[in-house]
């Protein structure tokens, strides 16, 4: 079975731990980058990262995303969504399929 793992504040993603998953309480882009790099190396095949962190080593992402595990996935924290988790979610859709599926609609209501 393979392991997940949740990044961030400790107040966004402690709920986690009652989940099974494993925890990893950053304060710092350092701390996040390490612990990404930890989660990597122990065989974590699926990492949760806040968005706030996900946005301060967004190059590391991108790195480890050119591999398929792990899969590294944005989620808010506790004070909400910045949106990045759905940008990204639109820029990978459309570089699957060769156009933006997702909201093409929005785009033309507006």
């Amino acid at each position: 079975m393979h392991k997940i793992a949740v990044i961030g504040d400790k107040d966004s993603i402690l709920g986690f731990k009652a989940l099974g998953v494993s925890i990893f309480p950053v304060n710092s882009s350092d701390e996040a980058s390490n612990s990404l790099k930890e989660a990597r190396d122990e065989g974590y095949a699926i990492i949760f990262i806040t968005e706030p962190y996900l946005e301060q080593i967004e190059d590391l992402i991108d790195d480890l995303n050119r591999s398929v595990l792990p899969a590294v996935i944005p989620i808010p924290d506790n004070k909400g969504s910045t949106g990045i988790a759905m940008e990204r979610m639109r820029r990978t859709v459309e570089k699957a399929v060769g156009a933006d599926i997702l909201f093409q609609e929005e785009e033309g209501d507006q």
